[in-house]
């Protein structure tokens, strides 16, 4: 199944997204030493960031929409490649509260999911490439998946949702570079199809707010990863 109907962005609501991980002990650091009556630039180091973490650069941009195929599966599970073949991707995710001086944010529930290699999503029952992580004190939480295919005119993606509460969500979409993706899809099993010149220029959607919402993965074993900071209001 794929998404023949694709959304845009659903609203105007702006949430703030930082890539990389490595700002969040630094301004969580700075908010504790704010609140203490310290200089926030005589805080404490950070702890030494997760590999494939990069230098953050906090913008604003406008919330995605979860599109036509999220399925509330409640399905706890950090890998969720299931039987589905593609170039290994760990992805660690921390969510933080930008409205707490962007504070970790524990037990919160985030969803992720996406097409496979072959540009399907799972349905009628069948649950490759979902699964929900509950974030640690830390804030974080890692999943196990393969870099997505491409499908109709979109920019390759992963879905992300969080929940906060049983009350409030935020969804959006994390992208690839596309240089990167045109090397990769040179490789089984993406070559077996028609490779698009440019996957993600093509998409009007990533050209309007996508640049903020890429990843920069790095080699990992076989694969790769890539580290990226959510804060919600």
């Amino acid at each position: 199944m794929r998404e023949n109907d694709p959304s845009s962005p659903t609203s105007r609501r702006a949430v703030l997204l930082a890539a990389g991980t490595a700002g969040v002990a630094t301004l969580a650091s700075a908010f504790a030493a704010s609140a203490a009556g310290k200089d926030p630039q005589q805080a404490t180091s950070p702890s030494k960031p997760l590999p494939g973490a990069t230098t953050p650069a906090c913008v604003l941009t406008t919330e995605w929409g979860a599109g036509p195929y999220y399925l509330d599966l409640n399905r706890v599970r950090s890998d969720i490649t299931d039987d589905r073949e593609g170039i290994p991707f760990r992805l660690d995710l921390t969510i933080v509260r930008t409205s707490q001086g962007c504070r970790p944010l524990e037990g919160a529930a985030v969803d992720v999911w996406q097409a496979d290699a072959a540009g399907d999503y799972s349905s009628d029952g069948a649950t490759y490439l979902r699964g929900t992580q509950i974030t640690d004190h830390a804030g974080r939480c890692t999943f196990r998946t393969i870099v997505p295919g491409w499908y109709a005119e979109l920019a390759p993606h992963i879905h992300f949702k969080v929940r906060p509460d049983n009350h409030t969500e935020t969804s959006s979409q994390l992208f690839f570079p596309e240089d990167l993706l045109k090397e990769l899809y040179t490789r089984h099993p993406y070559a077996q199809r028609q490779v698009p010149e440019q996957p993600n220029e093509r998409d009007d959607r990533y050209r309007a707010s996508g640049a903020s919402l890429t990843v920069v993965p790095t080699a990992d074993g076989d694969g790769y990863r890539a580290a990226y900071t959510v804060g919600i209001a």
